[in-house]
């Protein structure tokens, strides 16, 4: 998904920042296949994507894209719109993904990330640009990337208007690459999901995550000591295997579980919410004071829902404190609302899989209370 311009139309389905196109003096590409950078190579990564990219069409889209941009009308269905826009990676759990060979779920990552981050002021996702960088990618390995962004844009109900794909050798390890995603949405703006209305006596209600999502990855691999130096084959063998702790589960498929996205299950309450946290890198106490009113606490019972076996692993050998697991992993929940007590039991109905959690009470000195930790 690389861009170098074009001086003729691109092919139809293809954003022209995506266009690669073959040098015309084959002595010059020679030499800057020499020097990391293959653009006979990138051309036909490129010709593979207009098929991938339709999957996510809207019809807001227009044409394919504009000279280096892609473009996308809002159109005229909304009252007062506001446009959100939230950029994120995910972080080193892409070393995993590169050792495990399932780059394929990259995209669910980034996506499940990036759509919680607008879900969490009230949008609903329009459309979606990635990033990758990295050295020594195969074409494959690219296609692989974007087809599982694209499912990930189709699932979410998201356009996947363009990117770019950059060759960066000698900033990038030969094989090493990283992704970054770039989410726009819209909200009505008197539907923006501000904190403004939490009150004490508000209900906190928990959405399971399906493990790390995509933070504490540093802390995962180097306590689990997994794509961290050691041989590839002997990163393999430690995905491979099944503590018991873990019930069956292999580490790689506890370590390798998709940042879940939660905008369709929340959205027939959104009416009755009143704040929301995604609970990503930096736990509890950095992420749920991001929309807490200064006045009040968000007190958490810790014990209302089961903590996932992963992070008691990672607990565990890790020799962590309770405290700081909590500081560092979602520990079981990916998404906190804030809502009435009146209206928390409808939720709960509605919301499947949600949990009471704790509640909202006034200041206590501190913005957020663990009990039971």
């Amino acid at each position: 998904m690389g861009c170098i311009g074009s001086p003729s139309p691109p092919p139809r389905g293809l954003p022209v920042a995506r266009l690669l196109l073959p040098n015309a003096h084959m002595s010059e590409e020679r030499a800057y296949a020499a020097a990391g950078v293959d653009i006979a190579a990138r051309s036909r990564f490129a010709a593979g994507l207009p098929a991938i990219l339709a999957q996510t069409r809207r019809p807001e889209v227009l044409s394919d894209a504009g000279p280096f941009s892609g473009l996308f009308r809002l159109g005229g269905g909304y009252r007062d719109p506001v446009l959100a826009a939230s950029a994120d990676g995910i972080g080193t759990k892409v070393k995993v993904h590169l050792a495990a060979g399932r780059l394929d779920l990259c995209g669910a990552d980034i996506l499940g990330h990036s759509v919680n981050d607008l879900l969490a002021c009230g949008a609903q996702p329009l459309f979606f640009l990635d990033y990758i960088a990295g050295n020594a990618l195969t074409n494959e390995q690219k296609t692989s990337l974007v087809e599982g962004v694209a499912r990930a844009c189709a699932a979410a109900g998201c356009a996947l208007l363009g990117g770019e794909t950059a060759d960066m050798p000698d900033v990038y390890a030969p094989g090493d690459f990283d992704l970054a995603g770039f989410i726009v949405g819209v909200v009505e703006r008197d539907h923006v999901i501000d904190g403004s209305k939490i009150a004490a006596g508000d209900v906190l209600i928990g959405l399971p995550s399906s493990g790390l999502h995509t933070n504490g990855f540093s802390l995962a691999r180097k306590v689990l000591a997994i794509a961290d130096g050691e041989p590839i084959e002997e990163t393999c063998r430690r995905l491979d295997e099944r503590p018991p702790l873990l019930g069956g589960q292999s580490l790689g498929e506890a370590l390798l579980a998709t940042h879940l996205p939660y905008h369709r299950a929340v959205a027939p309450v959104m009416e009755q919410v009143h704040g929301i946290a995604h609970i990503t890198g930096g736990g509890y106490v950095e992420n749920v004071p991001r929309i807490l009113p200064q006045e009040l606490t968000a007190r958490f019972d810790t014990h209302a829902w089961p903590v996932l076996p992963i992070f008691r692993l990672i607990e565990q050998r890790g020799e962590i404190s309770a405290e700081e697991m909590y500081e560092v992993f979602n520990m079981g929940i990916g998404l906190v609302l804030m809502v009435a007590d009146a209206d928390a039991d409808a939720v709960l109905a509605q919301v499947p899989g949600s949990l009471r959690i704790g509640e909202v009470v006034p200041d206590t000195g501190r913005r957020v209370e663990l009990l039971g930790i």
